[in-house]
């Protein structure tokens, strides 16, 4: 019999077999400094481009105000216990129903995290008869959410409503074939790599012809799109079709949590039946008053969101009139599109750092395939004009410089902190 750590120790996996030369810097990096558009980063500032800090509000004097005091009275330990038990309040409850209003929905439910918390709802939800049709491209916690479910589950192409109406006909047959069950269809409202918003309506269309209901991930709609902010449901004008509308705290409102709304009764059913939640200690008091304060400014300071969209689309303007490919978002999401291997993609995201003080993500091989980089910048309601112009004309050199082969390394440079 093998040792069950033998394996580990011998393939770290696709991401952890560059540990011992990445581990600091380009993986599990420390940014320092107060929350805002400059941070620092191994004692130099950087303009930074990965937080999800979409309206500002991270580090924005009221919401600083409302977390002090709310913490000061209450300590991070109340209340105790799980919901279920010992560990609601009355602010729990109206955060509930404040977002149940604001996205149009009877009901619904806080969760500690998105990631658990959307796993946990699609297991609450989907018994072993019934059928899940899914995007191809929905986020890690949806993919870790369909490994739970223990019926059938179809996969369609990105985005592409003529594949998700065959693998409907796919799943109705089965259901109908079985004699019961039935068909949860999820999305996105915004795919957080590409930025492009799911084709909630098109998909909602569908309800013409086939049975199903449909739960759409939009943690990063939430806040940034729609008239209200209310989402891409609310940008689409497809808000009722949507059965279960899921979002998290941690991008828009700059804080810890997540929820779903929907249907009073479903709600109801979940809340009473979703693990992660029902065994879990109840979200913190002070985290709570302070989501209901950023719920409220994001109601009430439409600016911030005209703000973060004049930035993103100062940004994405500028990289397309300098020839950069930045695919088909149409949300503040900004990728780059390039071409190159792994260790080229390090030296340039070194020079972007050391040289020209921009600090963005950067994804390569084996998340995407051999031979491509994307960079993923966020803007936000926090930076400003010569944030965008240095961030613009760095890329244009570093760009340049990939392009002449300045890059050409034989492996990935050694950034790592000693640990």
């Amino acid at each position: 019999m093998a040792d069950i750590f033998e394996k580990l120790v011998k393939n770290y996996g696709p991401i952890g077999q560059h540990r011992e030369r990445s581990h600091g810097y380009f993986v599990f990096p420390k940014l320092e400094g107060e929350i805002g558009s400059r941070m620092i980063f191994r004692g130099k500032e950087m303009i930074v481009w990965s937080l999800n800090n979409y309206l500002g509000l991270a580090n924005h004097p009221e919401i600083r105000k409302v977390d002090a005091e709310a913490s000061a009275k209450y300590g991070l330990a109340l209340p105790m216990g799980a919901r279920m038990m010992s560990g609601n309040s009355v602010h729990h409850e109206q955060l509930e129903a404040e977002l149940a209003a604001f996205e149009s929905k009877e009901d619904a439910i806080l969760m500690n995290f998105g990631y658990q918390g959307i796993m946990s709802a699609i297991d609450a939800v989907c018994g072993r008869h019934d059928v899940i049709v899914y995007d191809a491209e929905s986020h890690a916690c949806i993919i870790d959410g369909l490994r739970l479910h223990p019926g059938h589950r179809y996969v369609f192409k990105h985005n592409d409503v003529e594949d998700c109406e065959k693998q409907l006909e796919r799943a109705t047959t089965l259901i109908e074939k079985q004699g019961t069950g039935g068909i949860l269809v999820i999305t996105e409202g915004v795919f957080g790599m590409a930025g492009d918003q799911g084709k909630l309506k098109e998909i909602a269309e569908l309800k013409n012809k086939y049975e199903f209901r449909l739960m759409v991930d939009d943690a990063h709609g939430f806040g940034t799109l729609g008239k209200t902010g209310a989402g891409a449901g609310e940008e689409q004008d497809c808000q009722d079709a949507i059965d279960l509308y899921f979002s998290t705290f941690a991008k828009s409102m700059a804080s810890i949590g997540a929820f779903m709304a929907g249907p009073r009764v479903i709600i109801d059913y979940i809340r009473y039946n979703i693990r992660s939640q029902i065994f879990a200690k109840s979200l913190p008091m002070p985290i709570v008053i302070g989501n209901l304060k950023r719920l409220d400014m994001l109601k009430t300071n439409p600016e911030l969101k005209e703000k973060l969209w004049s930035n993103a689309l100062k940004l994405q303007n500028g990289l397309k009139e300098r020839g950069f490919d930045i695919g088909a978002t149409n949300s503040p999401v900004t990728p780059i599109y390039m071409k190159g291997g792994v260790p080229e993609a390090a030296a340039m995201c070194m020079d972007l750092r050391e040289n020209y003080f921009v600090f963005t993500s950067i994804v390569t091989y084996p998340v995407i395939p051999k031979g491509h980089i994307i960079y993923r910048l966020i803007p936000s309601a926090a930076h400003t004009d010569a944030d965008i112009e240095q961030t613009l004309i760095a890329f244009s050199e570093t760009k340049a410089k990939l392009d002449a082969g300045v890059y050409k390394v034989a492996e990935v440079p050694d950034m790592a902190d000693a640990r």
